[in-house]
């Protein structure tokens, strides 16, 4: 009986969560209150930031090493694409911190273990769309090359490969802004969260194409500080993005998988 009235409910769900309405200046304060949760775990923002930091150093050498600048775009773009998932630990560290708990990473990787399933889903479909900009980004080379180095061939190589690699990113950022940190924050199936997100993106652009510009700042203020910066800015911008999540989308429908305070009203 009680499995029955469980599925009603289950059938009564809207098929997306709604979004409330998201003023410009809001990615500001999400970036404000994703420092102050660095400041609150210091200790495992930076371990994670300096792990991707190492990441991205990998990624570099192993460009160099096949000196292949086609190559790099891909990685890069893949790196970018696969970032959210890896974000799930930062989420949980921003539960522990509204739990009013000591945050950790260890106790974040048991939180993520709740929606692996939901991730796993996620990352084998970044996978594909990642080996088709890969792909692309191998023949945008082989179309336009740049072994003399000549200015012209450079700004047009630059010019095709970040206007094909924008297109993949909007995309990617579109369907990720909110829907990890839904199915982290609740018990509910990635399709949800990406309907979710793709809905509360395009409700809101001016609001999120302001965050997604704050993102390729921060990103690229990392790449100017030789990753250095990235040790703080990864943890910060992940941190951001779930007060983004919290503030900005309404999931009151699905059972909660962790107790949390109500996100304040912010205007």
């Amino acid at each position: 009986m009680d499995k029955d009235k469980h599925s009603q409910e289950e059938d009564t769900r809207p098929f997306v969560a709604p979004c409330r309405a998201i003023p410009p200046s809001a990615p500001l304060r999400w970036l404000r209150k994703g420092w102050q949760d660095f400041r609150a775990a210091p200790g495992p923002s930076l371990t994670y930031g300096v792990i991707m930091v190492g990441v991205s150093y990998l990624i570099t050498a192993v460009t160099w090493w096949f000196g292949n600048i086609g190559l790099y775009l891909g990685l890069i773009s893949g790196f970018v694409f696969l970032g959210p998932i890896l974000a799930l630990n930062l989420y949980g560290i921003s539960i522990q911190i509204q739990q009013n708990r000591k945050p950790g990473l260890a106790e974040s990787l048991h939180q993520a273990r709740h929606c692996i399933g939901d991730a796993l889903t996620y990352t084998v479909i970044m996978i594909v769309v990642f080996l088709i900009w890969a792909r692309a980004a191998n023949l945008i080379y082989i179309f336009y090359p740049v072994n003399e180095w000549h200015w012209q061939d450079i700004a047009l190589f630059f010019g095709v490969g970040s206007s094909v690699g924008a297109v993949f990113c909007a995309i990617i950022f579109t369907a990720s802004a909110f829907s990890l940190p839904m199915i982290m924050d609740r018990r509910t199936d990635m399709v949800t969260g990406v309907i979710t997100s793709i809905n509360a993106v395009l409700r809101n652009k001016l609001a999120l194409f302001v965050w997604a510009t704050l993102i390729g700042v921060c990103l690229l203020a990392g790449l100017l500080t030789a990753y250095l910066g990235l040790a703080v800015l990864l943890p910060v911008l992940g941190y951001a993005t779930w007060h983004g999540y919290r503030e900005a989308i309404d999931a009151s429908e699905w059972e909660a998988r962790f107790e949390l305070p109500p996100e304040e009203e912010t205007g």
